[in-house]
């Protein structure tokens, strides 16, 4: 309150004192008890309504002690559990949040974390994954700008997230309290398994399996993959102090279709602590996705062998070279490759409208014009007899697949009819037709879809130069034959859009987060973004089910399986409104990561502490911590001033009073007759 706010606070009280007195004291007659009661209910009323007028800012001053946090945060995965802890884990957290030594100096908070991270949560030791390091991002959060120590209980074996030695900024202090038997045991584990999640069929695939040991004396044992029963591979493998790793690859044979579950499994003599980490689950979803291509035509051309070998350097093809009268059943082919088509192709090209082949036709000097604009309406074609050699321009648009320029236009010609090709229906062109430097304005190589059926067109001859052009500048064949493979791909795949779109792997391990994506799509394939989407589990073996709600995000529908134990399971994703629906199956494997060690990672704790300038303490040395914290100069209480400042026209109780003089005035006033 400044100087002259207590000025007029002064000259306020002697103005209402003043008028007080002249009104009740000094005009009455006589003076009694009564008026100088209503002189002074006078004087309030008035300096009231004058302390309103001046409204004085009044200023109160608070002190405000603030301790050091110090977070406990403490591991509550199964690991912990699995280590033989959860008790001690449990005694030692009590002990620490409960010590008044610590209460009185430090602001005291327990955290529990496993995959996520909770406050003041009781501690089950159920979860599946260990995630030190967001707990860490989690306290720069809460206590951000502050210095503290921390405390962490924890066997240091993070399972998932950033390294958490680094994880702690230069304001924490870390003191980790080891939780687990320090003593080395012989143990031997099936580490990681690098595997694609893909094969094909009757294709090998590789398999990388990384092979630890820990332990003091030599160790032979035995590694083996087994699907079942039955075993895929074997092999022997020795360890050592000096050799604790070993790396280890196999090609299995994909021999049928479908999600395959695969042990890697290594077994020894030894008397082992944990033998759970000796065998680890892998699976691969083995496809099918050989074509029969039936290549026809009706003379001989180099263009027949450099498609044949363009097309089958995909191992998952197979292109048989046929006369158009060889081809007996067109069940037999997956693409139908129609090279120079001729009057012998008219019986072909009948069946193949009940069959329904996609196919891709490829016109020259010796193709009966007439007889395409017969048996298929995409493309018109008026030809004369005058042969010409068309240059090639890649169109930047096309969009119907990814297909990069490989030096189109640096190609030799091709050799095609003189005349006009016109696109019937709507059709994507891949490439334009070019005489020398003059574009043609007619397409060259087109692209089109009706519904399942796909078609393909090449307009030219001699196409077996752009292979060999292809090797001479690039010193390969690599980009025709991706080139002619993507061709292909496209007409073996028929694939027709779908309003329901589910997203899901073929497998998880058990103890991973589980989520289905899907996205529903209207008439018009546009998102639709009021769909009511759930899902129908069932275990294949127990029988159980389970229904659950998709939640909508960003374009996408989501649900998570969270939970969910080993075995395999079917489901089905049903949108109410239409009854589309989904079905699909995926397998959990059985893999619990937190079952997986025998001892705490004491190396990483010892790196941590010293990064954060902190101690590596255990069970039995947690009184030397707690003596250590609450003597640590480092960490005092801080004391703050808190200034609060308030004009006195928000004191409520000034206006009571107001209120209150000026009502008992009037009322002494009229009962003593002065009205």
């Amino acid at each position: 309150m400044t100087a002259t706010t207590v000025l007029l606070l002064i000259v306020s009280a002697l103005a209402a004192l003043g008028i007080s007195f002249y009104q009740y004291l000094f005009k009455a007659k006589k003076k009694g008890p009564v008026f100088f009661f209503l002189a002074f209910l006078r004087f309030v009323t008035l300096f009231s309504v004058l302390v309103l007028l001046i409204n004085p800012v009044v200023t109160r001053k608070d002190l405000q002690t603030s301790k050091t946090p110090l977070p406990i945060l403490l591991d509550n995965s199964q690991s912990i559990k699995e280590l033989g802890q959860d008790n001690v884990a449990k005694e030692l957290a009590d002990k620490l949040t409960s010590n008044k030594a610590l209460k009185d100096k430090y602001d005291v908070q327990l955290y529990t974390f496993a995959e996520g991270f909770e406050a003041a949560k009781a501690p089950d030791f159920k979860g599946r994954q260990t995630h030190i390091s967001q707990a860490a991002e989690n306290l720069q959060q809460l206590y951000r700008n502050t210095t503290y120590p921390v405390v962490v209980l924890s066997d240091g074996n993070q399972t998932i997230g950033n390294d958490y030695i680094y994880s702690f900024k230069d304001n924490t202090t870390v003191y980790p309290l080891v939780l687990g038997d320090t003593t080395t045991f012989t143990d031997l584990k099936v580490g990681q398994v690098n595997v694609n999640k893909y094969a094909f069929l009757k294709n090998k695939f590789p398999v990388e399996v990384f092979l630890q040991y820990n332990g003091n004396k030599a160790v032979n044992a035995s590694f083996s993959i087994m699907q079942g029963n039955a075993v895929l591979h074997k092999e022997n493998v020795s360890f050592s102090p000096d050799k604790r790793a070993q790396s280890v690859t196999v090609l299995l044979n994909a021999e049928k279709v479908g999600v395959q579950t695969y042990r890697a499994v290594i077994t020894s003599p030894e008397n082992e602590k944990n033998k759970y980490n000796n065998v680890k689950n892998f699976a691969v979803e083995v496809i099918d996705q050989r074509s029969e291509v039936a290549l026809v035509s009706a003379i001989n051309h180099p263009d027949l062998g450099a498609l044949k070998r363009a097309i089958e350097t995909n191992r998952q093809r197979k292109v048989t070279i046929l006369k158009p009268g060889e081809l007996k059943s067109l069940n037999d082919y997956n693409v139908l490759i129609l090279y120079q088509p001729d009057a012998t192709f008219r019986q072909l090209l009948e069946q193949n409208k009940t069959a329904g082949l996609n196919t891709f036709t490829i016109t020259g000097n010796s193709t009966d014009f007439n007889l395409l604009n017969q048996s298929q309406d995409v493309v018109g074609f008026k030809m004369s007899t005058q042969k010409e050699d068309y240059l090639a321009d890649y169109n930047s648009q096309f969009g119907t697949f990814a297909q990069e320029d490989i030096g189109f236009a640096n190609f030799p010609p091709l050799q095609h009819p003189f005349g006009t090709i016109t696109l019937k229906k709507d059709a994507n062109v891949l490439l334009n037709a070019r005489i020398r430097n003059t574009a043609t304005g007619s397409p060259l190589m087109v692209f089109a879809e009706n519904g399942n059926k796909r078609n393909a067109y090449l307009f030219g001859e001699n196409i077996w130069k752009w292979r060999i052009e292809n090797h001479l500048t690039t010193k390969s064949f690599d980009g025709f034959d991706i080139f002619v493979d993507k061709t292909v791909q496209f007409l073996a795949t028929n694939s027709k859009r779908k309003s329901l779109v589910v997203n899901h792997e073929s497998f998880y391990n058990s103890g991973e987060a589980i989520a289905i994506t899907a996205q529903y799509f209207n008439k018009n394939y546009e998102f639709e973004e009021n769909a009511r989407l759930t899902l129908s589990l069932k275990n294949k073996t127990t029988g159980a089910s389970k229904s659950y709600d998709f939640l909508k995000g960003s374009n996408e529908y989501k649900v998570n399986l969270d939970g969910l134990g080993a075995g395999q399971y079917s489901f089905t994703v049903k949108e109410a409104s239409s009854n589309t629906s989904y079905s699909g199956a995926f397998e959990v494997l059985d893999f619990e990561i937190e079952k997986q060690f025998v001892n705490p990672d004491l190396a990483r704790l010892n790196q941590l502490a010293a990064n954060t300038n902190g101690i590596v303490y255990y069970p039995n040395t947690a009184d030397a911590l707690i003596k250590a914290l609450a003597e640590n100069k480092n960490y005092q209480p801080t004391q703050k001033v808190i200034s609060k400042k308030s004009p006195l026209i928000d004191w409520v109780w000034l206006l009571v009073i107001l209120s209150l003089s000026l009502a008992v005035e009037w009322f002494v006033r009229k009962y003593n007759g002065l009205l």
